[in-house]
């Protein structure tokens, strides 16, 4: 079982912690100060036409406006691919926005440094078991869903119950439902009539947020598998008073209790800051005494892996794949508790063992 801690740091921003058998497993920060909008959905206003690029810039009432490229306008063409394969020099932008034109438009990143944010007028609802895709027939299922009966039962429940123009992404949690599957459905698709409803209503206005994206914290309710959380504990009124809200709406938390302690440090119930601070490190001492430094750049994170002060056996070889075994474990825990994505390259020492190395992989 796992519990969420939510504690409020003295700047204001919110430290999120997942923790399983107690240990620390996932680690987030959240800092309102900071704006990130992505996920949230906006009546956007067209104010500028880039033929040239093949773009335009929507106002969606930030400080910058936000920039749509022809890909993230025209209708998906593949259920695998998107648009990403798609020839685009066959569609012209003025053929699908005009300026001053109203547009429904979600946002796929948020804006940073000089740049606005990345829209698309391809909307995506996250819930329990799918992700909503309005104005698209492409259903599509998680590939950790290998079981090919199950995938072909899911694609089939999924269909009989979308309305029709709707699709949808079947997330790896719907495996063996059914009744819960189709009330998800029917809640997130109310969700999307709510949302069109609001954007025809401000049609001709000024740009306006219609729908705000889930927290760091809805979302990793949603994302994690059902009845997993046995406890949520924070140490702010307010932020107690969102997951009771949330709660009550949804059924993803039946099992799962709440419990405010206001103004205290909840870190320490858990005695998890030495693993907080340990992420900080570049340098992560391993059991047997060698050691891993993670650097990461904007282009890539890169890992080395050192022997240190483990000198192990007599057999040379043995002693590296050990360094290399626990290097591979501490590697993917690190990855997940920094939230590391993107390219990463890994500099192993050197194995001339083929079994070894398959191991390792």
């Amino acid at each position: 079982m796992k519990d969420i801690i939510i504690n409020k740091n003295e700047d204001g921003s919110n430290l999120i912690a997942l923790v399983e058998n107690g240990k620390l497993i996932e680690k987030y920060d959240d800092d309102e100060s900071i704006k990130a909008n992505e996920g949230n959905i906006y009546c956007g206003i067209v104010r500028d036409l880039l033929p040239g690029m093949q773009s335009a810039f929507v106002d969606i009432g930030e400080d910058k406006n936000a920039f749509i490229h022809i890909k993230d306008v025209i209708p998906k063409v593949s259920n695998v691919t998107g648009n990403k394969d798609e020839n685009l020099e066959k569609y012209k932008i003025k053929d699908y926005l005009k300026v001053n034109m109203p547009v429904l438009v979600q946002v796929k990143k948020s804006e940073e440094n000089l740049k606005g944010a990345r829209v698309s007028t391809h909307i995506n609802l996250p819930s329990k078991y799918i992700a909503l895709m309005p104005n698209t027939d492409i259903i599509t299922i998680s590939q950790k869903i290998e079981d090919k009966k199950e995938q072909e039962r899911l694609i089939k429940l999924v269909k009989e119950n979308l309305s029709q123009g709707n699709g949808a992404i079947i997330r790896t949690s719907a495996v063996g439902k059914e009744k819960e599957i189709i009330e998800d459905i029917k809640n997130t698709e109310k969700r999307w009539d709510n949302i069109q409803k609001a954007f025809k209503n401000d049609t001709g206005k000024m740009p306006k947020l219609l729908e705000k994206a889930q927290s760091l914290v809805e979302k990793m309710i949603i994302d994690l598998p059902e009845n997993s959380i046995q406890k949520i504990t924070v140490n702010s009124k307010r932020e107690f008073d969102k997951i009771q809200n949330f709660k009550n709406q949804n059924n993803y938390l039946e099992n799962a209790t709440i419990e405010l302690k206001e103004n205290e440090d909840v870190l320490d119930k858990y005695d998890i800051k030495k693993e907080i601070l340990k992420i900080e490190n570049r340098k992560i001492w391993l059991k047997c005494g060698g050691f891993i430094t993670i650097d990461k750049t904007e282009a890539l994170t890169a890992i080395d892996v050192n022997t240190g002060k483990y000198t192990g056996s007599k057999n040379p070889e043995q002693t590296v794949y050990k360094v290399n075994e626990e290097a591979t474990i501490e590697i993917a825990k690190q990855l997940r508790l920094r939230d590391i994505g993107g390219i990463i390259i890994i500099d192993y020492i050197d194995m001339k063992d083929d079994s070894h190395k398959e191991k390792i992989e």
